[in-house]
């Protein structure tokens, strides 16, 4: 049965309707903090910037935080309102996504401590073209996969999906050209190997913003499409309607 958007605004019991419309609140914020602590951490990246980095490694704890509180409410509202059918997909994929948002929080974490590491040693990836790149891409996933989420939108979640195979072929290329650079240069081998866990934390961006369109697809359309490539997907959404 597909996903109606306003069918959790019909409950009998309001503060059932009020409970589902906050978790989902509670994940659209979340998002956007974990939008803004990715975008610090890259920006620190690009600009060499070691008290940006700080900032976004200190969100870390709020967005735990709320990682805490959020799934909380979902195992409440499934212990007290036993949901069923589609009110059950909602609870079930908001807490999906902000395990999955948290660990992109995580990720971006971790950029931001091997910034701090190359503003350190006195080394810097600005200029580094593939950083940059593929940084910009999964934070637009990131992006896009929140924005599906927040309207419904298999066909954004679709693309977000699709987009994941694009960042994996091109952290494969950056990869082999940092590691030809590290052969070519044993000097840089602990200044490229921060390169290589930034972008290997970029990559796995890109992963659970794919997730998280992942578990959109779910909601709205009751079909679990977790480990299909993007063209099992769109067979999926077609079978489907």
């Amino acid at each position: 049965m597909e996903f109606n958007k306003d069918a959790h605004s019909d409950h009998i019991s309001q503060q059932f309707n009020a409970e589902l419309e906050q978790i989902k609140t509670h994940l659209m914020a979340m998002g956007g903090l974990v939008e803004k602590q990715l975008t610090d951490a890259l920006n620190a990246m690009i600009e060499g910037d070691s008290s940006l980095a700080e900032r976004a490694r200190q969100t870390d704890k709020q967005i735990n935080q709320m990682d805490l509180t959020i799934d909380e409410e979902c195992t409440r509202i499934i212990a007290r309102r036993q949901p069923a059918a589609s009110d059950l997909r909602l609870v079930v994929a908001i807490s999906k996504a902000v395990s999955d948002l948290e660990r992109i929080g995580d990720e971006s974490c971790r950029i931001a401590r091997h910034t701090i590491k190359l503003v350190e040693d006195g080394e810097s990836p600005k200029g580094y073209t593939e950083t940059r790149h593929i940084g910009n891409h999964v934070s637009e996933m990131v992006r896009d996969s929140l924005t599906a989420f927040a309207r419904y939108d298999t066909d954004l979640a679709y693309q977000v999906a699709k987009e994941d195979e694009a960042v994996d072929e091109e952290y494969k290329f950056a990869m082999r050209s940092l590691v030809t650079y590290m052969m070519e240069d044993p000097r840089s081998i602990a200044r490229t190997m921060n390169i290589i866990w930034i972008l290997r934390s970029m990559e796995r961006i890109g992963d659970h913003a794919r997730n998280i369109a992942q578990h959109l697809i779910y909601l709205v359309k009751g079909v679990n499409v977790s480990h299909s490539s993007p063209e099992q997907i769109q067979k999926s959404l077609k079978e489907i309607g």
